[in-house]
């Protein structure tokens, strides 16, 4: 069984980018949410969202396909490892996710950097007051955060069997605690 400790020594370990470990601390933050609504554990959702872009600092073009690799060589189960490479489905990866917790991981990855954008243009810089209704419009703006794809994030809806507002309203509460680590709790007044 993989620690949340362990997760965070793998992740920091392939990677260096601030932004990158944010990334990864918000989709654990938003795993560890929806493991907890669904009754699920928390530590084991928590810590395949810490390192499910472990590869992706150094091997961009080769994104999902090195996570394979570097999570074999480091010891790491096979079920993990499944749900690591999954979440890029039919982006650059043909394998698909099966489980419960493969199918929110894919669902909310994209949808959290397209929070993360929103929150930070909002003047607050705050993610403690953010509504659904906000990142739905931006969510529609095809031009807004245009890298995050929305079809990825639709089809993980589906996947799962919840409308889009539940799931943006469970993102945006898994972000939530953690705001201070993810620098979105607003700029000091």
């Amino acid at each position: 069984m993989m620690t949340r400790e362990d997760a965070y020594e793998l992740l920091t370990k392939y990677n260096k980018n601030e932004a990158l470990i944010t990334h990864a601390l918000a989709v654990e933050a938003t795993m560890r949410y929806f493991a907890r609504k669904n009754n699920e554990d928390e530590e084991y959702w928590g810590s395949v969202g810490l390192i499910h872009d472990i590869d992706y600092e150094l091997y961009p073009d080769e994104h999902c396909h090195k996570s394979k690799e570097i999570l074999e060589k480091e010891g790491v189960d096979e079920d993990i490892i499944h749900a690591v490479i999954s979440h890029g489905w039919n982006i650059c990866m043909d394998v698909e996710p099966i489980r419960k917790m493969e199918k929110v991981l894919y669902t909310i990855d994209e949808l959290t950097g397209l929070i993360t954008a929103g929150v930070l243009m909002r003047p607050n810089k705050s993610i403690l007051d953010l509504e659904v209704k906000s990142v739905k419009k931006k969510f529609k703006s095809k031009g807004f955060a245009a890298g995050v794809n929305r079809e990825v994030i639709l089809a993980g809806c589906e996947m799962i069997d919840m409308d889009l507002d539940t799931v943006i309203l469970w993102t945006i509460e898994g972000m939530q605690e953690v705001a201070a680590e993810l620098g979105l709790a607003g700029s000091p007044t």
